[in-house]
């Protein structure tokens, strides 16, 4: 095991001056392997790199998190759980604004995704308020706070999209254009994998994924085929699985989103059972927060959307704040095309709640 002080000074040579430092850090930390530190130097600053991911509607989270209201007490602290840390970029919008006696909760079931983000966070430190970083699910932030693990609060934000560095890892699948094992699970502990699923379902219960969640209208065609080569050849890869729907989906039917790209985000919501754990959060996320506290969650799939929009209208202890979902600016979607298909909907607990 690496000594953390060759982590930490990696962090900190990554983020600051590399003339005449790297000997005395060398020195300090007891690495003598020069390029061992290189490469942990050089993978550091990838990782904590502002660069990698961008946060989608930003602005809009600061402007309707609370945090900034007028007539907030200097005494009171304010409390902020991000339930899908991600890339942590939200998270650092957000502790840049908060105060020393506040609490910024991190939440990711990605467990790669706390341990990147938590290298972000310490390598940009413009932040004082108290923090606190967990590799669980969202869902889970309801025994957290009858535990007395985290205090109730003010603020809780679902941002349920992917993160750059998922995209970017092919060792996860996610992203169809780099390769690597069809896995799409956020961690080892979501289920078996994309590949597994493909395997071992039926041809129906394949259409109904791909059709239920990713509104692919050649689900039964992508299901025919999957079970067709599986007998001879199972899919193993992100790209044996891309190039096989390309096949049986000429480019010159493809709607305006391409069906890998449905077929893709449908396996990795059922290998995660991403709608199980939101409608569960949906249920119980209100009691969580304080009187007059903010739920936003930022969707990109219908179904999940709908989701939000009924649970906020019928929960009885929520208040619709936005009557329409808040979207993108046109400036945001052509700096980050990712950010397209977001919407963003808000709710504050009842005083009375």
């Amino acid at each position: 095991m690496l000594d953390t002080g060759v982590w930490e000074a990696a962090v900190r040579s990554s983020t600051a001056s590399q003339n005449g430092n790297l000997e005395g850090l060398l020195r300090r930390t007891g690495c003598r392997t020069g390029r061992l530190f290189s490469f942990l130097q050089e993978m550091v600053s990838r990782l904590t790199s502002p660069t990698v991911h961008i946060p989608v509607m930003m602005q809009e989270i600061l402007e309707w998190s609370g945090l900034e209201v007028e007539g907030r007490s200097p005494d009171s602290s304010f409390v902020w759980i991000d339930g899908t840390l991600g890339g942590g970029g939200h998270a650092l919008a957000m502790l840049s604004r908060m105060r020393d006696g506040d609490l910024f909760v991190g939440i990711d079931r990605d467990p790669v995704a706390v341990e990147r983000s938590e290298l972000r966070l310490q390598a940009n430190r413009n932040w004082t308020c108290r923090a606190k970083l967990i590799a669980t699910s969202y869902r889970d932030i309801p025994r957290y706070i009858q535990d007395g693990d985290i205090e109730p609060a003010d603020g809780i934000l679902l941002d349920l999209g992917l993160s750059s560095d998922q995209l970017a890892d092919p060792a996860r699948g996610f992203s169809f254009k780099l390769g690597g094992p069809l896995d799409l699970r956020f961690s080892e502990d979501s289920g078996i994998p994309a590949s597994q699923l493909l395997q071992i379902a039926t041809e129906k219960e394949i259409a109904d994924i791909i059709y239920q969640y990713g509104e692919e209208r050649f689900s039964r065609r992508i299901a025919r085929a999957i079970v067709a080569r599986r007998l001879d050849d199972p899919i193993e890869t992100a790209e044996q699985l891309y190039d096989l729907i390309h096949r049986v989906i000429p480019g010159k039917i493809h709607g305006r989103i391409d069906s890998a790209t449905r077929t893709f985000q449908a396996l990795r919501i059922a290998v995660n059972h991403e709608l199980d754990h939101l409608k569960e959060a949906l249920q119980w996320l209100p009691a969580c927060l304080k009187p007059n506290g903010r739920l936003l969650i930022i969707s990109f799939h219908s179904l999940e959307d709908r989701m939000v929009k009924h649970a906020f209208r019928d929960h009885p202890q929520l208040e619709v704040l936005t009557r329409k979902p808040l979207l993108p600016t046109e400036r945001e979607i052509e700096e980050n095309p990712r950010s397209r298909s977001a919407k963003l909907r808000v709710a504050q607990r009842r005083a009375d709640g």
